[in-house]
């Protein structure tokens, strides 16, 4: 069952998504070429969401959702750079897409997406939890790269990327299955404690090599 603990934790990823929905439907609204409302309260979401983690950052260490999210300062941390990251590509990105002409709206909300999924990545505590925060980033990439739908390079990229991404996530997914049914658990401290005691495994180090390729793909 769902505490209020649980929702407190993931509090700036939920304002994140809730932000994300309402700057698309706004944008969809928007006859601004330049988009300026859409870059603006996406640059005030990353600054908000931000500050969200930062007031809300536990003393301890906090757990959510059945042990499968964490929140402590290395999270914190992580996600604050991803936010400054994100907040200066946002700023230089919004000048070049308007000088060639290829400035959309869905441009920022696809990026604000894409830190979302990083932000559900760096807090991940389960396989599961990992999985869903790589595939909400790679997703969002996926549409960001074809959003030139004029360029034929674009169009490619972004198709040759989708295939390389799902035969990424096959293995990824894969090696997930062979390291549970190892472990019988989805939680990485206690795999991590198997790997620490049964290290000549065959099935758990072949579902360590899907794992890490399936990543290393995707990244």
């Amino acid at each position: 069952m769902i505490s209020i603990t649980d929702i407190m934790t993931v509090a700036p990823e939920i304002f994140m998504l809730t932000m994300a929905c309402l700057i698309l439907v706004l944008d969809t609204f928007s006859n601004d070429p330049q988009r300026r409302l859409t870059y603006y309260l996406s640059q005030l979401t990353l600054v908000v969401t931000a500050v969200l983690v930062s007031q809300l950052s536990p003393e301890q260490t906090a757990y959510a959702f059945g042990n499968s999210y964490i929140d402590d300062g290395m999270a914190t941390v992580l996600k604050e750079g991803v936010f400054i990251i994100g907040f200066f590509a946002f700023l230089y990105s919004h000048e070049y897409l308007k000088e060639h002409g290829w400035l959309k709206g869905e441009y920022f909300v696809l990026g604000l997406f894409a830190i979302l999924g990083e932000m559900i990545l760096i807090s991940a505590y389960s396989l599961l939890t990992v999985y869903l925060g790589l595939e909400l980033l790679s997703l969002s990439l996926y549409a960001m790269v074809a959003m030139h739908r004029k360029s034929t390079a674009a169009s490619e990229a972004a198709m040759k990327y989708f295939v390389l991404g799902a035969m990424a996530s096959g293995m990824l997914l894969y090696g997930m299955s062979m390291i549970y049914g190892v472990t019988g658990s989805l939680q990485l401290e206690t795999i991590a404690t198997n790997i620490e005691s049964d290290t000549s495994n065959i099935l758990l180090v072949f579902g360590l090599v899907f794992v890490l390729v399936g990543i290393a793909f995707k990244l």
